[in-house]
């Protein structure tokens, strides 16, 4: 720990340098990573070697061989070891929490011997080494803990709020299942985007919404004026257990598509589609609701189901009307949550299969924490000024 040592230390790297050149830089990292870990060791036991010092918290127990893969090429490290405390050095967690996370995912399929032959490869691709359970073990612990601080931090201000959901596949009491993965984002009084929680449920049940929307409220989340989301029966009914007051802007997107489901002629599709998107786009709400009883008059005949649909479903669509123009164009749907979606999907299409809902939550909430630092830092979602 001694400025000596390290100059020492400087000097090795630079002869390795000199007389290997580029070629010699595998063998420079593994120098700078091996006395990074030694002193990395030190600071975790608060003692130099053969130092007595009060404030020792534990004793050095030797080296353990390890082979790391890096760009270089594969880098022999001597990972330092301690007798009784838990460590392991900061340097060989590499990769962001999502790689970490995705990582994870894998190696549990891969302990678990519920993997093919393909995810080991994948595991021994992203590690270098194979991995067994006492390192899955340790690397969840520390892990699960930095996300759960995320999905269980305290919120606030919300005025508006986009919940969805997709499907992921999960192995759950020995068969595979389609587990729903819920989650919520909202824009704060600031007008900035913020993802505010996940869970993972075997359904998109009411049971399972309301205790969601539920968690939310117990993190302080409050002062909500919509809420936009599509028309599942389970999210509508738990909307209406916990926030039975607040206004519901269905998915227009959503509405667009449903309506397909009910013309009778493939030749009047886009006739449909053009009216149903005049009537979102009418000027007012009393120029919408005009538009919809034309519609629903306009098809009582040539098609009565598409009409009956109309009548009860497309109202649903108009709750932006009461809401600032300048505004509506970012509540019609929930297409904030798409591009979340499709990251969601590009990452766990690697997993393809978890082994339980806990590991599935862990990668996507480390999906979640990264987008959600990009939406921090990025410009204002919506002005609230001139609401």
């Amino acid at each position: 720990m001694t400025c000596k040592k390290d100059s020492s230390v400087y000097e090795v790297v630079l002869e390795q340098l000199l007389h290997e050149g580029s070629e010699g830089f595998k063998s420079v990292l593994e120098t700078l990573l091996n006395e990074a870990m030694k002193l990395e060791r030190s600071r975790h036991i608060q003692a130099g070697p053969y130092e007595r010092r009060a404030s020792r918290q534990d004793y050095r127990n030797g080296f353990k061989d390890k082979v790391l893969s890096t760009s270089v090429g594969k880098l022999s490290l001597k990972v330092p070891q301690v007798r009784q405390s838990d460590f392991y050095p900061s340097c060989l967690e590499k990769g962001s929490q999502t790689d970490r996370a995705l990582l994870l995912a894998l190696a549990e399929m891969y302990v678990q011997g519920t993997s093919t032959r393909k995810v080991g490869k994948i595991v021994e691709q992203l590690c270098g080494f194979s991995v067994n359970s006492s390192d899955v073990s340790r690397a969840m612990q520390k892990l699960d803990s930095e996300l759960s601080q995320w999905r269980e931090r305290k919120l606030g201000l919300i005025k508006y709020l986009y919940l969805d959901a997709r499907y992921e596949k999960v192995r759950h009491g020995g068969t595979v299942v389609d587990c729903a993965v819920l989650i919520a984002c909202g824009v704060d009084a600031q007008g900035k985007r913020q993802l505010l929680g996940v869970s993972v449920s075997l359904s998109e049940h009411e049971c399972h919404w309301r205790h969601f929307l539920e968690s939310l409220v117990a993190r302080g989340m409050f002062g909500m004026e919509l809420i936009i989301s599509d028309a599942h029966a389970g999210l509508k009914a738990a909307k209406k257990a916990v926030f039975p007051s607040i206004k519901w802007q269905r998915c227009q997107f959503h509405l667009q598509q449903n309506a397909q489901a009910y013309v009778p002629k493939q030749a009047m599709k886009r006739e449909v589609a053009a009216k149903i998107k005049a009537i979102f786009n009418a000027e007012n709400r009393h120029e919408a609701e005009r538009l919809t009883q034309m519609g629903i008059d306009h098809y009582a005949t040539k098609a009565p189901r598409l009409s009956t649909w109309l009548d009860d479903n497309l109202r649903e669509g108009l709750t932006i009307f009461d809401f600032p123009e300048h505004h509506r164009r970012k509540l019609r749907t929930t297409n904030m949550l798409e591009r979340v979606n499709r990251e969601i999907k590009r990452r766990t299409r690697v997993a393809t299969l978890f082994p339980n809902e806990a590991a599935c939550c862990r990668l996507v909430s480390a999906i979640l924490i990264e987008i959600s630092e990009e939406w921090e830092t990025g410009r204002t979602y919506m002005n609230f000024d001139n609401a």
